[in-house]
C-alpha cells in the first residue's frame, strides 16, 4: 500500500493511503459484489481541486460509541458539491440493530423500539447505501463514528470490511483551533474552542437544526464544509490536503 503524509491531527503526521491506488488494489481483492462495485467506481485523484469533487455527507445514529458493542440504527446521506446541496439525492434509512437499543439512548436519537420493528438489517440496504456513496468523497463530522461503525458492521455480516477516504469537518475545525502545548496550553486553557457540530456551525452563523437526526446532521455537515471553504479554503485546494 502506498501512503502519503498529512498533519491530520494536531501536531501529528499520519499515514494516508493514496486512495486511487488503494481502491484499485481493493477492487482486485474484494469478495462481496457490492463492495467490489463500490471500489471499482474509483475515487478522484488527490490533486483534484475541491470544487470539482463530488461529495456525500454521511451521518449515523448509533446505540452507543463502541463500534464492537453497539450498532447503527439510522443513516443519513446528502450528496453535494461546494456550490450546491443536491436535495433530490438525499437518503434516510432506519436499520435494525443486532441488539436491543438501550432505553437510555432514546432521548438522544429519538428512535424507539417500535420505530425499528419493521426496519431492515443493514445488510438489506447495503447495495443501495454503497451505490449512493460510490464515486463520491464522504464528508463526516468525527470520522471515528461513520468509518469505524460501517467497517465493523460489514466485518460482522460479511467477514469483509470497507475502506474509504473521508473529509472530516471536525478535523478541519481542529486545524483552525489547534491547541498549543506545554506552558501555553495551560495559559490558554480557558479559551478552549468547541469543535462539536452545532458549535462549529454557530461560528459561521449557520442555522440551528435538530441534533442527532441522521439526515439533518448530514445536511448540517455538508453546509459546514461549504462554510469552511467560504471562509478559509480556496476552491482549488487539492482534495489530498483535506481527506484522511
Amino acid at each position: 500500500m502506498i501512503f502519503s503524509k498529512s498533519t491530520a491531527a494536531p501536531g501529528n503526521l499520519v499515514d494516508i493511503p493514496e486512495w486511487p491506488i488503494r481502491f484499485r488494489e481493493l477492487t482486485d481483492t474484494a469478495i462481496t459484489p457490492s463492495i467490489r462495485e463500490f471500489y471499482a467506481a474509483g475515487v478522484v485523484s488527490g490533486d483534484t481541486p475541491a470544487r470539482q469533487v463530488p461529495f456525500v455527507a454521511v451521518d449515523f445514529e448509533t446505540t452507543g460509541l463502541n463500534c464492537r458493542e453497539h450498532s447503527i440504527v439510522s443513516i443519513g446521506l446528502v450528496p453535494f458539491s461546494l456550490d450546491r446541496i443536491q436535495c433530490h439525492g438525499c437518503r434516510h434509512w432506519l436499520v435494525r440493530p443486532r441488539r436491543e437499543i438501550d432505553p437510555g439512548t432514546i432521548p438522544i436519537h429519538h428512535i424507539t423500539h417500535s420505530d425499528l420493528e419493521s426496519a431492515p438489517d443493514l445488510g438489506g440496504i447495503l447495495d443501495e447505501l454503497l451505490g449512493c456513496m460510490a464515486g463520491r468523497i464522504a464528508v463526516v463530522h468525527f470520522r471515528s463514528i461513520e468509518r469505524r461503525f460501517l467497517d465493523q458492521a460489514l466485518k460482522v455480516r460479511l467477514n469483509e470490511g470497507l475502506e474509504f477516504p473521508v473529509v472530516d469537518t471536525m478535523e478541519l475545525e481542529a486545524r483552525l483551533h489547534r491547541r498549543p502545548t506545554g506552558f501555553f496550553a495551560w495559559l490558554f486553557a480557558r479559551h478552549r474552542v468547541s469543535i462539536r457540530l452545532s458549535d462549529s456551525r454557530m461560528r459561521y452563523n449557520l442555522p440551528l437544526y435538530r441534533p442527532h437526526h441522521a439526515p439533518t446532521d448530514a445536511l448540517a455537515t455538508a453546509e459546514l464544509l461549504q462554510a469552511q471553504f467560504a471562509h478559509w479554503y480556496k476552491p482549488d485546494t487539492p482534495i489530498r490536503e483535506l481527506w484522511i
